[in-house]
């Protein structure tokens, strides 16, 4: 990459931040915050005023975040940046995508046009969409989400401890296909029925014989009411052992005592958010979609 790009991260994303600088070969540098009394947030930033930049930041907790990621943004722009990328691994507020209900905001709406109006590119990672197909729909600026199912696939190739991969729901079909194909494995997909929060219902299908482990892949767990039926149900089938691989990491400590409970074995995540159970590292899927983007855009 050009030596007039520079990536910027916020503290709890200085490790992934520093691993896509790497694999661009190009320096990173912190974000500063202080945060007075009252809550307000003081931004810093320290460029050297590149053509181009690169924030990285997770959207986990987003309602502080995303207000000081405006804040950088503006920063960056003071500082001479003119084409700046947002690289929000986790992307929230991504399920609220039409009013259900009479006098709800539609936050999809909002949150695309306040940081696809900041910048002019934004990456992230398996975005959580239901009724639209792409970023591009809701971002008024270049937006692309890239896949994880190739990563978890190989990573689950490397370990060789399981039969079988299961999507939790027919939404995961694709990509539970992606990474089993990638791993070398068998797949199927539970059916879900969900009326609440933490109330779900998950039918596990008919399994081939000969199945002792399964590896339960979804893009994001919060609550682990999903993952906890599965689980169940796939004991119930005879399953001798059940780990989980997700995207996006955001359950507590208390919905992962749960899962042991439910009679889940390992659980791991990707890096996308800060996580105890972090074990796949996506900086080189992060850093080769900032490539992409910016070749999209006319070269580097």
């Amino acid at each position: 990459m050009s030596s007039e790009l520079e990536v910027h991260a916020f503290a709890e994303a200085r490790p992934l931040a520093e691993g896509v600088a790497r694999c661009l070969a190009v320096v990173c540098r912190g974000v500063d915050v202080h945060r007075f009394p009252d809550g307000e947030s003081l931004v810093r930033v320290c460029s050297d005023g590149p053509r181009r930049a690169v924030l990285v930041r997770s959207l986990d907790q987003p309602n502080v975040k995303i207000v000081e990621i405006l804040f950088a943004a503006d920063a960056l722009r003071r500082a001479g940046v003119e084409e700046l990328v947002l690289v929000a691994p986790y992307l929230g507020y991504m399920r609220q995508d039409r009013a259900f209900h009479a006098g709800e905001a539609v936050s999809q709406r909002v949150v695309g046009m306040l940081l696809g109006t900041a910048f002019d590119r934004l990456l992230t990672v398996e975005a959580h969409l239901h009724r639209i197909q792409k970023l591009v729909e809701v971002f008024p600026c270049q937006a692309r989400s890239v896949s994880a199912a190739p990563l978890i696939g190989e990573w689950c190739r490397s370990r060789g401890r399981c039969d079988i991969v299961v999507g939790p729901d027919d939404e995961s079909e694709p990509w539970v296909r992606v990474a089993a194909e990638a791993a070398g494995l068998r797949w199927t997909v539970c059916h879900k029925a969900r009326s609440g929060d933490r109330d779900v219902e998950v039918e596990v299908p008919r399994l081939p014989g000969g199945v002792q482990s399964a590896l339960l892949v979804d893009d994001v767990a919060s609550s682990g009411a999903t993952l906890a039926a599965a689980t169940r149900g796939l004991r119930s089938r005879g399953v001798d052992r059940v780990e989980a691989v997700v995207v996006h990491a955001l359950f507590d400590e208390a919905t992962e005592r749960r899962l042991r409970e439910a009679g889940l074995g390992g659980l791991y995540s990707t890096d996308t958010v800060p996580h105890s159970t972090n074990q796949l590292g996506t900086a080189g899927l992060l850093a080769k979609g900032v490539a992409d983007l910016f070749s999209a855009a006319g070269g580097h």
